[in-house]
């Protein structure tokens, strides 16, 4: 155990109780597939959440119009203010593309609709549904900070168990990456964005002013995203990151359509998009192969870290892995993410009317 401080403000988890917090001006944002739909994890974060005096519960619902039915009666099981907010209605397409914001459903998409529901309260938390390691204290401890004056907090944990070290997609390619582009560039996002312990945490608090601010892309990118609204509206002084303890939630494959590889596409272009709007011009033909000499110095760091702490260690699967994601290093396609909330071509209770009837109409 340490009490480092680091060039953003970082919260320790030394304290059994969490601290107080404004749960009740509160929205909290739960991003949810319909593979989530009775799982021990989903029913432990939603049981959890009955417990905390919050403000509201919008649940990002992204499954099929046959599955959304079965999920809104499993929601009202639980006794919290839950917003159900499917996220695939024919009249919430059909509002989108009048408002040309059609296109590409996914994580990222599904998050920014539900800002815009949540972000006229005070304060917001997001986070998934699959942890099942999920305690209540997480959103106190997330949203505490928020009445010190910062404005933007992500969650940091370490990813242990089935004596193995996860967070892959973090450890091998995030943090690389960014180490990577630092040894070339001196740049105050890049520190930034390599000064958080888990900077691919889905957990985060932050203001509702911040929270209207975000542009988010529609797919996996979302975290990177918020990082650079962050950067630029809350900086180094305003921003803190707080222990949330061992985290254990599903794992994903490699490879294949939601896997780790199609994920580091999203990331990467996040990232790289992030730095270079931020007058980084990275050397796209030398990076892939000097991010993959210093992953392979992470990957000796961490067999030896396994090693030391009697965990399992695979070193030549997680060069595999780097040698996957080292091909998702290419230079940006340009900006497509969503407005921020405070430019969009719509109001946030246009989608709340459209939703509602798209709800209602199911259970017609």
């Amino acid at each position: 155990m340490e009490y480092v401080q680091e060039r953003i403000t970082t919260l320790h988890g030394f304290a059994d109780e969490p601290p107080a917090a404004p749960t009740d001006r509160t929205a909290v944002v739960v991003p949810m597939t319909g593979r989530e739909y009775r799982t021990t994890a989903a029913a432990n974060v939603f049981s959890s959440l009955a417990t905390l005096d919050v403000a509201t519960v919008v649940v990002a619902l992204r499954a099929s119009r046959e599955r959304v039915g079965a999920v809104a009666r499993w929601l009202s099981e639980f006794d919290c203010d839950i917003e159900l907010l499917w996220c695939g209605g024919s009249r919430l397409e059909t509002l989108l593309a009048e408002r040309g914001l059609d296109g590409e459903g996914g994580k990222g998409r599904d998050v920014w609709l539900a800002l815009g529901l949540a972000s006229d309260h005070e304060f917001v938390v997001v986070h998934d549904a699959d942890a099942l390691s999920y305690s209540a204290a997480d959103v106190s401890r997330l949203c505490a900070p928020l009445t010190n004056g910062f404005e933007f907090v992500k969650g940091y944990y370490a990813r242990i168990e089935q004596n193995q070290l996860f967070g892959r997609l973090f450890r091998l390619f995030y943090a690389p990456l960014v180490a990577t582009l630092r040894e070339r560039h001196d740049a105050p996002v890049l520190e930034y964005l390599g000064a958080f312990r888990y900077a691919l945490a889905g957990e985060v608090a932050l203001t509702g002013d911040l929270a209207r601010d975000l542009r988010l892309g529609r797919s996996w990118g979302l975290e990177i995203d918020t990082l650079e609204t962050a950067f630029e509206g809350a900086g180094f002084a305003n921003t803190a990151q707080v222990d949330l303890g061992i985290d254990v939630h599903d794992h994903r494959t490699v490879s294949g359509s939601e896997g780790l590889a199609a994920m580091s596409r999203e990331v990467g272009r996040a990232l790289l998009r992030a730095v270079e709007k931020h007058n980084v011009q990275p050397d796209y033909d030398t990076l892939p192969e000097r991010y993959r000499q210093t992953a392979a110095r992470f990957i000796r760091q961490y067999a030896a870290d396994a090693a030391h702490n009697g965990f399992e260690y695979d070193p030549a699967g997680e060069r595999e892995q780097v040698g996957e994601y080292a091909t998702a290093i290419t230079a940006p396609a340009p900006d497509d993410r969503l407005p921020a909330w405070t430019d969009a071509p719509l109001a946030p209770h246009e989608i709340r009317e459209v939703v509602r009837t798209d709800l209602a109409a199911i259970k017609d």
